[in-house]
């Protein structure tokens, strides 16, 4: 059995203590400088909105800059794995979804972080559904059409996503329509959007806070959406259910992540300027515009939310026939 000297005793207790102390510190001095709210799509897209007004009010209340970073690619891995490796101070925060959070796990074999050892969780920010839309000059006008051309010429339409929300439930409009289609990927869902608007895309299920703009604007025509109920921006609109697809349910949320290891004083602070920023005017303006709802939580109840959820979406993609990638 090894011995250990009085001095490494001493030392290890002195290190303890300091380990004690650093969580107060760190939060009667945060936010010490500039807080970055990382994003995992482009600019433009619902994630990307949200954040935008919560760093609005994040900033009112803490009197210093807040900053949104995009960073877009590989299905919002690049800016996970950014987030992971920042320093664990609360100074660096990922606003993201259930893509990042619960579903990458299952589409993807290998990647370049945990989504649950590399994070803290913050707090639930909204949830919300999807629209499924196409170009106003298709010849579409419901689901059902859609669904009949796509089962006289398999593997011919196409159908785009800019996220693991719109990538799975396009698979699973496959799935439960009983329709091969071809799957393009973006980067973001207004990428997507816009070779759908252009024409090079037959349809995409979007989130409605990016793809209603577009539909009121007369850009696209939706034809359903992907809730059990109608989304109350489009009450005409059938849900994808009640237009012959049965079964059909899906929908996708908004959650903030701190590095591994903050001090939990700062993510206690990080989850009350959140939850006021959610309830902020700019916020509001967000759910109102887009037909999400606002949710917030307490950092357990997201880490219980993320291993619910994670669960769920490994069975929807498993179910889609969704091979690892």
């Amino acid at each position: 059995m090894n011995r250990i000297s009085r001095r490494d005793a001493l030392s290890t207790l002195a290190l303890a203590a300091a380990a004690c102390l650093a969580g107060p510190a760190a939060a009667q001095t945060f936010p010490s400088k500039p807080i970055t709210l990382v994003v995992p799509f482009a600019a433009g897209s619902a994630t990307d909105q949200l954040a935008r007004a919560l760093a609005q009010s994040v900033g009112e209340q803490t009197k210093t800059t807040v900053i949104v970073d995009n960073k877009a690619g590989a299905s919002g891995m690049m800016a996970a794995q950014f987030v992971a490796r920042a320093p664990a101070d609360g100074h660096t925060v990922i606003i993201s979804t259930n893509t990042t959070h619960a579903a990458n796990e299952h589409l993807y074999k290998k990647m370049p972080y945990d989504p649950v050892k590399d994070f803290a969780p913050l707090t639930g920010l909204g949830r919300g559904g999807q629209v499924l839309v196409v170009n106003p000059a298709s010849p579409w006008k419901s689901v059902a059409e859609l669904v009949a051309d796509a089962r006289k010429r398999p593997g011919k339409l196409s159908f785009s996503s800019g996220s693991a929300s719109s990538r799975v439930a396009g698979e699973m409009f496959q799935q439960l329509s009983g329709t091969e289609i071809l799957h393009v990927p973006y980067k973001s869902n207004p990428q997507a959007l816009t070779d759908v608007m252009g024409g090079q895309i037959d349809f995409m299920i979007t989130d409605t806070a990016t793809g209603v703009p577009q539909i009121k604007a007369g850009k696209l025509r939706a034809l359903g959406f992907s809730m059990t109920r109608r989304s109350p921006l489009l009450p005409d609109l059938p849900t994808l259910d009640e237009a012959g697809v049965k079964g059909y349910d899906m929908s996708y949320w908004f959650a903030a992540y701190a590095p591994a290891g903050t001090p939990a004083p700062v993510i206690k602070r990080l989850n009350e300027l959140l939850a006021t920023a959610v309830r902020a005017p700019a916020a509001k303006a967000f759910f109102e515009t887009s037909g999400a709802e606002a949710w917030t939580s307490t950092p357990e109840e997201l880490a219980r939310h993320q291993a619910a959820e994670t669960l769920k979406w490994g069975k929807v993609i498993r179910a889609a026939g969704i091979e690892p990638e």
